[in-house]
């Protein structure tokens, strides 16, 4: 488990903002509770939840300065270029980070779903009582290493967010007073990158290519190629493949579908291409990753 300080950068260049990789994308806890200032934008492939315990949090959010105090319970695609710029003292939070494929598979709350994909700091309207101590415990449970706790967290954390969805939300930036337009973005890019990174989520698994998601901004491949890369760190093909590893790896703890079921359902067309894929990213086999979590051995085909 990674320190928020402890991020590893996959990408970072002077004007770009870093992609970092926390709890290498499963369900997972920041260590610490204390906010502090981050020292630039970084990014990174899960969704973000913030619950403030006290004090005021101020986010510059993809160019725009956005407030969450004590007591609010937010949410946000990592994906969007994010920064801590300012911190009443003290200040502390929970910050749990979920798969982008949970969010994906909301089709039945699909306007909750997009406003999280195009880039909203999603606000619950209707905070629980409860969830103070109960962020603080799914916080420890994550921590503890026990992949029993986890998977009851998963379940419990999922069912949170749903119930942010079906109970009331709004999104932070169309909030005048709590909006502040930086001078320095791009009025015409952002909003293509957007909706590449959009497409991607909502098409990985099935067969797209670098062009497809190109096209899906209105854009030349050539053109929308670069533009990703210097906005993401990673080209096209290689977020496509990052997603299909996602879902592939989510269903690898969650199911007991054999390993080709899960290369065919994260939308790998070829067995031995998931094989390279997966042992690249987290140098082991899929079946000796899934037996890492205690997950009993996939029923046979």
């Amino acid at each position: 488990m990674l320190l928020e300080d402890e991020s590893v950068p996959v990408h970072d260049g002077p004007t770009r903002h870093p992609l970092v990789v926390f709890g290498d994308h499963r369900f997972c806890a920041g260590e610490r509770l204390d906010v502090r200032r981050m020292s630039g934008p970084h990014m990174h492939s899960q969704v973000e939840l913030n619950y403030v315990l006290d004090g005021r949090i101020t986010y510059w959010f993809d160019g725009r300065r956005l407030q969450i105090s004590a007591g609010q319970l937010c949410l946000f695609w990592g994906m969007i270029p994010h920064q801590v710029v300012e911190v009443t003292e003290p200040t502390n939070f929970v910050c749990l980070y979920v798969p982008m494929s949970v969010l994906v598979n909301f089709n039945s709350m699909s306007s909750f779903r997009d406003a999280v994909f195009r880039g909203g700091l999603i606000e619950a309207l209707n905070p629980r009582p409860p969830d103070r101590d109960v962020f603080l415990r799914w916080r420890e449970e994550l921590l503890s290493g026990d992949p029993e706790l986890e998977q009851i967290v998963r379940d419990e954390l999922v069912a949170r967010i749903r119930r942010i969805a079906r109970d009331g939300w709004q999104d932070l930036r169309e909030r005048s007073s709590a909006i502040e337009i930086s001078r320095n973005q791009d009025p015409d890019r952002l909003p293509r990158i957007e909706k590449m990174l959009r497409f991607i989520a909502e098409k990985a698994l099935g067969e797209i290519s670098a062009i497809d998601v190109g096209l899906a901004a209105g854009l030349h491949p050539n053109y929308a190629m670069s533009i990703f890369k210097k906005a993401v760190g990673l080209t096209i093909n290689q977020a496509i493949t990052r997603h299909r590893l996602d879902t592939a790896q989510s269903l690898l703890i969650s199911s007991d579908l054999p390993v080709a079921a899960v290369a065919f359902e994260a939308g790998f067309g070829s067995l031995s291409r998931f094989y390279e894929a997966f042992e690249g990213r987290f140098s082991t086999t899929p079946a000796k990753y899934r037996s890492s979590f205690g997950v009993a051995a996939a029923r046979p085909t």
